[in-house]
């Protein structure tokens, strides 16, 4: 199998390294951590960059992504909201309706995760072609 192209979308710019000593970390209360179990599930990724674009009414987010139940949508949103990244506006109609908007937090957190979003959809086939190589080799 051919190795494929690792591909760096910010050649030209050397992002500054972390200088942080793990030995006196407190992982009880990694602020690391914390933030990126949430961002970094499986829907939420999806639902902020929906979000990004414009704001979204319940049911519009649920015919955007398809495969999410209407239990984990309402979730997620919960957790996003809980987070700050998201606000929900209930508007008094009659069935009330719900829109959902990224915050200016929320937007300040696209940033940041657009970039590993398009290195993602860049590198993908060199990700997988690694893996396939780890899993054939006899260690």
């Amino acid at each position: 199998m051919a190795a494929s192209a690792v591909v760096n979308l910010r050649d030209s710019i050397n992002p500054p390294l972390r200088d942080v000593d793990l030995s006196n970390l407190d992982f009880s209360n990694c602020p690391v951590r914390d933030l990126i179990s949430q961002i970094g599930g499986k829907w939420s990724v999806l639902l902020l960059e929906t979000l990004a674009k414009r704001p979204y009414r319940f049911g519009e987010l649920r015919r955007l992504v398809p495969d999410i139940s209407q239990r984990m949508l309402t979730q997620t949103l919960r957790d996003l909201q809980r987070d700050g990244y998201v606000d929900r506006e209930v508007f008094p109609t009659k069935p009330p309706s719900v829109e959902y908007r990224m915050t200016a937090l929320g937007h300040s957190l696209y940033e940041p995760l657009a970039l590993l979003l398009n290195w993602a959809e860049a590198n993908h086939e060199a990700v997988k072609a690694a893996r396939a190589r780890f899993d054939q080799s006899p260690d």
